[in-house]
């Protein structure tokens, strides 16, 4: 009897990353290390400078406004799931 979870793409292929795979990871992770490196540097150059209230303000607003578009964004994707409307 054939495994339900098995496909017609996946039938007699290993799991796992491939050569793009493994180029995709490698790629993603030194861009993580570039980026990281970026911000300790970029804290630094700017560490006697403070904030206003102004900008506290905007950078609250900015925030909330990016969780809740995130929120309601996965909200949309289970709600397509469940209405079985994604692709």
């Amino acid at each position: 009897m054939q495994d339900p979870n098995e496909n017609e793409i996946t039938r007699g292929r290993p799991l796992g990353l491939g050569g793009w795979g493994w180029f995709a990871v490698t790629a993603l992770v030194v861009l993580l290390a570039v980026a990281i490196w970026y911000c300790i540097h970029a804290w630094g150059e700017v560490a006697g400078n403070g904030i206003s209230s102004t900008g506290w303000v905007f950078l609250v607003l900015g925030v909330v406004l990016t969780v809740l578009v995130g929120g309601g964004l996965m909200g949309l994707l289970f709600y397509s799931s469940r209405e079985g409307k994604d692709f």
